[in-house]
């Protein structure tokens, strides 16, 4: 026989006994927690469809993939939603987000760097309000990289990067506010009109031994994130200038090195990302977020390849820009 006390303690799934009247608040655990059965079950069917979340207008599909990373801070959350419903059914269902973000970036969290490789390559936004570049120059010159690729340039800061890595980089070219250093020749400079102004360039590394690699070096339209959303439109367009410059590319190795100002699962870069593949998701370890350097959160800057095998990516020391440094080792 059951205790008045006994009588009263609901199921643990929030529901009454049979044949028992229900506790007072009862049905309102009951109904919070088919909200977070619910809730988390949408959840992971946003995040596995995250392709299908619409683009239009404010750019949701845009902005809920540069983030995706992230959403799966909403499983600790919905678990200490269901601990303090005490709904087990709730709990099961946090099982579905969970498992939708392992497949989504679990592989992301093991370590898939590896030896061999012999091409370094390095890029990074020094970031045109950088109070010390030649104090980044320094930074950069230390990862012993064979090709720098350096967006966000001004003319003053060309010039201090021009003479601070002048011995190690004896060859380099800057147009407009991108520029590229090599320790190996350069041949075939050349601007890549994505833009009204200079943000992206070609160059053909020559290195004594192995075939030659078109190195690109890309500065993609920044975006705005404001009231009326996500604005991408300049980027976007940018995106596609450079694909169509990538259609045309006939070298069989290219390296494509930048800032994105966009995650590699924006669909919106699909013309771009689509003909590359990330150094980073393939040979990295860990996320990489590269912006901003303080606390990155996102990983707009890349290195992206065609033709050429990824062996470890990673991310350099913060500098006095806003983003950090990318780096990868390449075999051609």
């Amino acid at each position: 026989m059951l205790s008045p006390t006994e009588a009263a303690e609901p199921a643990t799934d929030g529901t009454p006994e049979a044949g028992l009247p229900e506790p007072a608040g009862s049905a309102v655990r009951r109904r919070a927690a088919r909200w977070a059965t619910a809730g988390a079950v949408v959840w992971a069917a946003a995040m596995a469809l995250h392709t299908s979340v619409p683009n239009a207008g404010v750019n949701a599909g845009s902005l809920f993939q540069t983030l995706l990373p992230w959403t799966g801070l909403g499983v600790p959350l919905l678990l200490a939603l269901a601990v303090v419903l005490r709904s087990r059914i709730a709990a099961v269902a946090v099982l579905a987000p969970a498992v939708v973000w392992v497949t989504l970036f679990g592989g992301a969290l093991t370590d898939k760097r590896s030896g061999g490789g012999d091409l370094t390559v390095v890029s990074h936004n020094v970031d045109e309000r950088n109070t010390d570049p030649a104090g980044t120059a320094r930074v950069l010159a230390a990862a012993g990289a064979d090709v720098l690729a350096l967006e966000e340039l001004s003319d003053a800061s060309a010039a201090v990067y021009s003479r601070e890595l002048a011995a190690a980089y004896p060859h380099h070219a800057v147009i407009g506010g991108v520029g590229i250093w090599s320790r190996h020749p350069l041949a075939d400079v050349t601007a890549v009109p994505i833009m009204p102004w200079t943000r992206a360039m070609r160059a053909t590394v020559r290195a004594p031994e192995g075939p030659p690699v078109a190195v690109y070096a890309v500065h993609l339209a920044s975006v705005r994130v404001s009231a009326a959303g996500f604005a991408t439109g300049r980027r976007n367009d940018a995106a596609r200038e450079l694909a169509a410059a990538l259609r045309s590319e006939t070298a069989p190795r290219v390296v494509v090195l930048g800032d994105f100002n966009g995650a590699y699962r924006d669909r919106a870069l699909s013309p771009v990302t689509s003909r590359l593949r990330s150094a980073q998701g393939e040979a990295g370890a860990g996320l990489g977020f590269t912006w901003p350097a303080a606390f990155p959160v996102v990983r707009i800057d890349d290195v992206m390849v065609r033709g050429m095998t990824p062996r470890a990516a990673w991310t350099l020391p913060a500098t006095g820009s806003d983003h950090l440094p990318v780096a990868a080792r390449l075999s051609r």
